[in-house]
């Protein structure tokens, strides 16, 4: 009987193994990536039935490469393994089409629970968390990072790394006076004078490890 196949995106090399081993007895690795964009690449190439993915990875966090991967098939089955407690993370996972969600330190076996229902189209949440992600939330103004565009997450995460417009484009597939205007625009829709404003914005709203 053909195993599943699973992809791997982690930026610790270690854990990633780690989670090879914890999955091999009943799922197939497809492959193990490091960062966002390899991972919405390695998922185009491989098309595996499921991908375990961190939320916080460079150049492109878990939750905006899975926007990425649900435009191009929907069905896509996206199980989220991160340290980030944060009921808000997990909320935002669901509500982009994320089937799992699972905390780095619960048993091991929730992770490979959480793949089995990813397969078979049905959610699973960390049990110590799901109670506080199902709660209904106050109703409050949605932030000013929910304005952004996908586009702009995507190149105010990789500013806030460190990478010049010109290794942004590269990535991206744009000149750099693209990702300039960009960048340009996140500054005034922002209220936003200077880089290292722009910079504490998107650590501070979780745009940037």
């Amino acid at each position: 009987m053909t195993k599943p196949r699973v992809l791997l995106a982690d930026d610790h090399r270690m854990v990633a193994e780690g989670l090879k081993s914890l999955l091999a007895e009943e799922f197939e690795l497809a492959g193990i990536v490091e960062d966002g964009l390899a991972l919405v690449k390695a998922a185009r190439e491989l098309n595996p039935d499921a991908i375990v993915a961190d939320i916080s990875m460079p150049n492109l966090t878990g939750i905006d490469a899975l926007v990425q991967l649900k435009r191009d098939n929907p069905q896509v089955r996206v199980v989220f393994l991160t340290m980030h407690r944060n009921p808000a993370y997990a909320r935002r996972a669901l509500q982009i089409g994320a089937l799992g969600f699972v905390l780095k330190h619960s048993a091991p076996a929730e992770l490979v629970l959480a793949v089995r229902a990813a397969l078979e189209g049905r959610t699973f949440i960390a049990p110590d968390l799901a109670a506080e992600v199902f709660r209904t939330p106050a109703k409050k103004e949605a932030g000013p990072a929910e304005a952004l565009t996908s586009r702009q997450r995507e190149i105010l995460q990789l500013l806030a790394q460190g990478h010049s417009a010109k290794q942004i484009g590269a990535a991206l597939n744009l000149s750099a006076r693209t990702v300039e205007d960009h960048k340009y625009r996140l500054m005034e829709t922002l209220g936003i004078e200077n880089n290292a404003e722009l910079i504490h914005f998107a650590i501070k709203h979780g745009l940037a490890p």
